[in-house]
C-alpha cells in the first residue's frame, strides 16, 4: 500500500521547519547509511545529534500522533526518530531497499522496518528532478508532493530518488514498525476502517446502518486482536 497523507504539518509549521533547515549545517549522507546503500547514495543529511533534527522530529511525531489517516494506515508500534535530507546540484539516490532492522538511537532496542515515510519540505516548483520512484507489483509510482505532505509505503519496496537538477529538495524520512507485520493484512484493516467511518457518516441516524457499523467494528477489532504483534 502506497498512501499520500496530505497536510501532516500546517503551513506555519512547514515554514518554520524550512527556515531552520535552510540555516543549519548539513553533512554527507553516506555517513548514516550501510555499505550497499552508500554506493548509490549522494545527498546531504542532518546529523542525528542536531538540535534542529530533534526539534523538528518531535514536531513531526506529535503531528502524526494526531493524524487519523496515518494512524489508521500505519497502526504504528514504534517509530524511529525522523531524519532529514537535502538533494541539490545533481544529487540522487540510486535504486535500493531499506534495511530490514534498525536500532533506536542511544538504545539497545531494535525495530523491524515495515513502513517507510517521506515528508516533503520543498514545494514541487522549487526544484527539478528529485522524484521519489517506488516500485511495486504494478510498476513504478512517482511521488513529488507539496510541502507538508507525506507519502507512506512498504519498506520492502525498491525505490530511488532521481537527480535534482535545479533548486533543492528538502525532506524528512523515517521508518516505523507496525503492529501488523503483513502488508496485505494491514491494507485490509485500513480499507475496513475507512468503510466503517464512511458508513457511520453517510447513514447516521439509520438504526440498521448503525447496527451494521457496530458489527463491522467488532470484525475490525477481532482481526486486529488476531493479527497484532505487541
Amino acid at each position: 500500500m502506497l498512501l499520500t497523507i496530505p497536510d501532516v504539518l500546517t503551513p506555519d509549521q512547514t515554514a518554520h521547519a524550512r527556515q531552520l533547515l535552510d540555516a543549519t549545517d548539513w553533512v554527507d549522507g553516506k555517513t548514516t547509511t550501510g555499505y550497499q546503500s552508500a554506493k548509490a547514495k549522494d545527498n546531504m543529511q542532518l546529523p542525528e545529534s542536531s538540535p534542529v533534527a530533534r526539534e523538528l522530529g518531535d514536531m513531526i511525531l506529535a503531528a502524526l500522533s494526531q493524524n487519523p489517516l496515518f494512524v489508521a494506515a500505519a497502526l504504528p508500534l514504534r517509530i524511529l526518530p525522523p531524519m532529514f535530507n537535502r538533494y541539490a546540484g545533481g544529487q540522487s539516490f540510486g535504486t535500493h531497499v531499506d534495511n530490514a532492522i534498525r536500532q533506536l538511537p542511544h538504545s539497545p532496542v531494535r525495530i523491524r522496518t515495515d513502513l517507510s515515510a517521506t515528508l516533503f519540505f520543498s514545494d514541487p516548483e522549487e526544484y527539478e528532478g528529485g522524484e521519489l520512484c517506488i516500485e511495486d507489483l504494478y510498476g513504478v509510482k512517482t511521488v513529488k508532493l507539496p510541502a507538508g505532505h507525506m507519502v507512506l509505503y512498504p519498506s520492502t519496496s525498491l525505490h530511488h530518488v532521481t537527480p535534482v537538477t535545479r533548486g533543492a529538495r528538502v525532506c524528512s524520512f523515517f521508518w516505523l514498525q507496525s503492529m501488523i507485520r503483513d502488508n496485505g493484512q494491514r491494507s485490509l484493516l485500513f480499507d475496513l476502517d475507512l468503510s466503517i467511518q464512511r458508513l457511520a457518516q453517510e447513514l447516521a441516524g439509520n438504526p440498521v446502518a448503525e447496527k451494521t457499523s457496530v458489527q463491522l467494528t467488532g470484525v475490525y477489532h477481532n482481526l486486529l486482536r488476531q493479527w497484532a504483534e505487541m
